[in-house]
């Protein structure tokens, strides 16, 4: 999710009139904390390497045991929108091999922000530990690099291969299909794969020495995810059935189905064979949510065993399973989800964070693969923490943590989380954060109309009196698979939304950030609730709910409530405004869906019923009944989310006389790349909401009556 045009002037700390007055903040201050992310360690000397995204500048820093000490190795100085990823090292640690540059968009064109008339590539680069100018291999993506130095990498879903070291041009791996998922063996003399033919996938091994390729097992079916031993003797994969061609596919439309799986092993013969499937049962089904925000649904543990991700208990969980097959053995029990996870050198401990025992934050726990003793936690508190990485010792463990008042930063620590942690890096934090003038959220909780409990964080004003009223706000996460928490989020999409939530708080709003269903945290019959999306919009009722819910309150004032959020947050902004604008007086919505059939019926197959459930179930046919202001915002390179679905909409809207505002960023992503755009937008959402809730004027801004 990730420019420019800034049509809207500074907001600077001001006085506020009446009952809303207070002491406030700039947005520029709020959200001016480095993110970091991509958090990587290396597998000799202890040294660690991550992406720290300072107000749209990304650069690789760097730091080695046992001091620790944080330099940059890389020096980009411009908020170009330019992202690094994708973060490993050589070999012997000497190099750190990353991308940069974003993936083409469905015209073949890279991510371009600034719309600079040179153009954007997305490159694949090598920096030396030591420093000096990084040196680019070749345009590409997804690196990865053999201990033999040699570098694999895709470009346009082809196989490239380059040496480290520069002593030879890059030459391609002629393959047939989409090829991605490369993973190279233990000895770096063989290159799995994964060979995507539209309606079913192969496994492909590429010997480098016999230059030749040998695809495993080959089927109808769709195979991914290529492991190999710690030893190279074994390689496991999954495989999933194939479906019929008119079967309906769609994530958020398509009806709800199990999608089964199974895990195979291949041998040094590439003889291969299952080891284990799962059930038919709709908890059974792939655990997807482990591609998207976990550490791989398989991976290779001690003693040939394999650590899987799984939701047959209904929540998102880790198991053990020999490579020869049996049951599954659970390793992180409860009533809460596992969510990012990652080994120790020998693989025989499991680092993961997940919401046990605490429901609304994140913590590290770790278990032994082989042990009967239950997770152990790392970490605890009021914090949150994330992305664990052991390094090389065994001993030392480094992790991403924030909390209510704290932005993200990179931390070190010990494995058994018995010593102080120690921060990395702590010269890049901006001397004038407002960590001091920020709120604590609170944990509140209400009930949609069938029964169902509805989580929320609620944002307070921290100079708020008794009997006063307050404007109102209720913040919509996309995704959905996402979960707000009681601090600083470990998404920068949401932790820039954390930071405009305190600031409009700052400002006199209460603002409730809900977790309404199909989100993460709460289970997996939470997430896949029947009736979601483009199903019949069931999550509507959540919204619903916490309107009336601050209606209810003694603190709101129930004329002055708005709605505002992204991707999936902008598709329920839309559907508050246009069916409830009784309840909701004004929103702004960024990049929202509003037409589900427009993004999701093209050759999918969805019978025309179902079509019509899911336009139904967008705020398009809501457009009779819509009262209240709206403003717009969109970048019109997205990648997400059709940039047709704002044009649409607002073309829908304007014959009705809604008070329509827009502020479009040419070139820009969903996932707003440059930190200029983000200010822009935030500035553009607290002068909408200030004039439309509170009745000030401002003269800056794109407005249609």
């Amino acid at each position: 999710m990730k420019r420019i045009v800034l049509g809207f002037a500074v907001t600077l700390a001001i006085a506020l009139p009446g009952a809303y007055a207070q002491k406030t903040f700039t947005l520029e201050r709020v959200l001016s904390a480095p993110f970091p992310d991509n958090l990587v360690a290396s597998k000799t000397k202890n040294r660690l390497a991550w992406v720290l995204n300072e107000q749209g500048k990304r650069n690789i820093w760097v730091a080695e045991g046992p001091d620790f000490v944080a330099r940059r190795l890389t020096a980009y100085t411009q908020d170009d929108g330019q992202e690094l990823s994708s973060l490993q090292f050589s070999d012997g640690a000497g190099y750190v091999i990353y991308v940069r540059g974003g993936e083409k968009n469905r015209a073949g064109v890279s991510p371009n922000p600034t719309s600079n008339p040179s153009g954007a590539e997305q490159d694949v680069w090598a920096v030396a530990w030591t420093g000096g100018d990084p040196r680019k291999i070749d345009a590409g993506d997804n690196p990865q690099i053999s201990v033999r130095g040699t570098i694999a990498y895709t470009r346009d879903g082809q196989i490239w291969l380059a040496p480290l070291d520069g002593s030879d041009k890059p030459r391609q791996l002629v393959i047939r299909g989409e090829n991605s998922g490369l993973q190279w063996s233990p000895d770096g003399t063989k290159l799995a794969f994964v060979s995507s033919r539209t309606d079913h996938s192969f496994i492909g091994i590429y010997d480098a020495a016999a230059n030749s390729i040998q695809f495993i097992a080959p089927s109808v079916d769709s195979d991914s995810l290529p492991q190999w031993s710690p030893d190279g003797k074994l390689l496991a994969f999954i495989r999933r059935p194939a479906v019929p061609r008119d079967a309906p596919t769609g994530y958020f439309i398509e009806p709800d189905r199990p999608h089964p799986w199974a895990i195979w092993i291949a041998d040094t013969t590439w003889a291969a064979k299952e080891i284990w499937h799962s059930g038919a049962a709709m908890q059974d089904s792939y655990p997807y949510m482990a591609d998207d925000t976990g550490g791989g649904v398989i991976n290779w543990a001690v003693g040939n065993t394999l650590v899987m991700a799984s939701e047959q208990d209904g929540w998102q969980h880790l198991y053990s399973l020999a490579a020869t097959g049996g049951t599954p053995k659970l390793l992180t029990p409860g009533a809460c989800e596992v969510e990012e996870w990652s080994f120790t050198p020998d693989r025989q401990t499991v680092l993961f964070n997940s919401n046990c025992e605490d429901s609304l934050r994140r913590h590290i726990w770790r278990i032994a693969v082989n042990s009967e003793i239950r997770p152990q936690p790392v970490t605890s508190g009021t914090g949150i923490e994330w992305n664990p990485e052991v390094l090389s010792d065994g001993q030392t463990l480094a992790y991403l943590a924030s909390d209510s008042r704290m932005p993200a930063r990179a931390f070190i620590a010990d494995v058994q989380g018995l010593q102080p942690r120690k921060p990395l890096a702590a010269e890049t934090w901006p001397a004038d954060f407002p960590s001091d003038e920020l709120v604590q959220p609170s944990h509140v909780s209400f009930t949609s109309p069938d029964g169902t409990k509805i989580d929320g964080v609620l944002f307070s004003p921290a100079s708020a009196k008794a009997g006063e009223k307050h404007p109102a706000l209720i913040f919509l996460h996309g995704g959905p698979m996402r979960q707000m928490l009681l601090g600083w989020h470990y998404m920068v999409y949401y932790a820039n939304a954390y930071g405009l939530n305190q600031y409009l708080a700052s400002r006199g709003y209460i603002v409730l950030a809900i977790n309404y269903r199909s989100g993460v945290g709460y289970g997996r019959a939470f997430r896949e609730a029947p009736g979601r999306a483009g199903r019949g919009a069931s999550e509507y009722q959540d919204v619903l709910a916490a309107g009336k819910y601050l209606q209810s309150r003694s603190d709101v004032d129930p004329e002055k409530i708005g709605l505002w959020g992204g991707s999936y947050g902008g598709y329920l902004t839309a559907l508050g405004l246009g069916r409830n604008s009784d309840i909701f007086r004004a929103g702004v919505d960024m990049h929202g869906v509003h037409d589900w059939p427009t993004d999701n019926w093209d050759g999918k197959n969805i019978p025309p019923d179902l079509v019509k459930l899911a336009h139904d179930s967008s705020p398009v046919t809501a457009v009779d009944t819509w009262k209240s202001p709206v403003l717009f915002i969109h970048g019109d390179d997205d990648r997400n989310v059709y940039f047709t679905q704002t044009v649409d909409l607002v073309a829908r809207l304007r014959p009705r006389g809604i008070h329509i505002e827009q502020l479009i960023f040419p070139d820009e992503i969903h996932d707003f790349l440059m930190h200029r755009t983000w200010l822009a937008a935030y500035r553009a959402a607290g002068d909408f909401f200030d004039r439309q809730l509170r009745g000030e004027t401002s003269a800056s801004g794109s407005t249609e009556h």
